[in-house]
């Protein structure tokens, strides 16, 4: 195995194969820059960004530091349907939580145009040449950022959607454990069937494709790092370790949730947002799962849950917030991105060592 230099780190021109994952309205650009100022890939969870705010935290990033950082997107395949039924009925089984919180209960918005919006911001991120982009739930027209000479990094949750990324033309491929915390990156197959653990998918997918790949699931510290290289990994990518990081825009609430958690404290359910992701198992997302409703589609439950995550953050409501975590949260350290940072490469270069006599 390879450490620290690797082909990924290579084709980012990251002095460690550490990679901060995504997390949209958690990786401020703060966080991004730390990490890449650290020496990994820090990343900007832009999906859900209007263009020009798109465009303005790249610009902030690049105030922050120099060196390379990635930006990540959805592969959105369809835009939403404004005449949604499902969508109608769960805005009115929400407006009960709504009025206990004494928050305002509003028309029912359009469905944001997706596929325009991702073409918008593709051209952004080619336009401002970043560094990396990296994309999840499938592959969106890359012609663009080939141009911009951008590195390009997929996500897969099996092997079949390594090759799928592979046969496109992407740099390197995320392996997604199933582990992992966030929304579930499966484009191929239902997500409940590509729930894949990281042990036994790295390794299968190492194998298939000639690509470098990049571990991600539950890793949390040098051991974890140690662990996905000598599965053949080239590359970690870590988030609920990011999250609770001094720089991170995680609500106080989220974090201290996420510290405290057990490794069977989530679960993965598309009640909260209607597309699977693992979460933090809360009393709203088991009343959901028990209404009997239909769930509307990604991003259009997510939206309609949206203001009572943000009133939880506020008033300490943890019940009802969408608390996005991996399995391994209660390893999760409190301190700033560079420190974590350092603790990482120091626990994998012990760990490497110890291994080694």
């Amino acid at each position: 195995m390879a450490w620290p230099e690797t082909r990924v780190t290579r084709l980012v021109g990251a002095r460690y194969p550490i990679v901060q994952a995504p997390m949209a309205r958690v990786d401020t650009p703060e966080l991004v820059a730390a990490v890449s100022e650290s020496g990994g890939l820090g990343s900007l969870g832009g999906a859900m960004m209007s263009p020009d705010d798109l465009r303005a935290a790249i610009r902030r990033i690049c105030e922050l530091t120099q060196r390379p950082f990635a930006v990540n997107l959805f592969a959105w395949s369809a835009d939403p349907d404004p005449a949604d039924e499902a969508r109608a009925k769960m805005h009115e089984h929400l407006a009960v939580h709504r009025a206990a919180l004494g928050l305002e209960d509003p028309e029912l918005a359009p469905p944001p145009p997706l596929l325009a919006m991702l073409e918008d911001q593709v051209a952004v991120i080619a336009e401002e040449r970043v560094p990396v982009f990296s994309v999840t739930f499938g592959i969106p027209p890359l012609d663009g950022l080939r141009e911009a000479g951008t590195a390009i990094i997929g996500t897969a949750t099996t092997t079949e959607e390594a090759v799928a990324l592979e046969d496109a033309g992407v740099d390197a491929v995320v392996a997604q454990g199933s582990e992992a915390g966030g929304h579930r990156g499966a484009f191929l197959g239902a997500p409940d069937r590509s729930l894949v653990g990281l042990m036994a998918l790295v390794p299968q997918i190492v194998d298939r494709v000639a690509l470098p790949v990049i571990a991600a699931g539950a890793i949390m510290d040098g051991r974890g790092i140690a662990a996905a290289l000598a599965l053949g990994a080239e590359a970690v990518q870590l988030g609920t370790a990011f999250l609770v990081t001094e720089e991170s825009g995680a609500p106080s609430t989220y974090k201290r949730l996420v510290l405290e958690s057990r490794d069977d404290a989530t679960t993965v359910t598309a009640a909260y947002s209607g597309r699977a992701a693992r979460t933090i198992r809360t009393s709203l997302i088991d009343e959901l799962e028990a209404s009997g409703l239909e769930i509307p589609p990604h991003p259009l439950q997510a939206i309609l849950t949206r203001p009572l995550h943000e009133a939880g953050a506020e008033r300490d409501r943890g019940e009802l917030m969408f608390l996005l975590s991996g399995q391994a949260g209660g390893l999760a350290r409190s301190s700033t991105a560079g420190e974590l940072m350092r603790r990482l490469v120091v626990e994998t270069e012990d760990t490497l060592s110890s291994l080694g006599r």
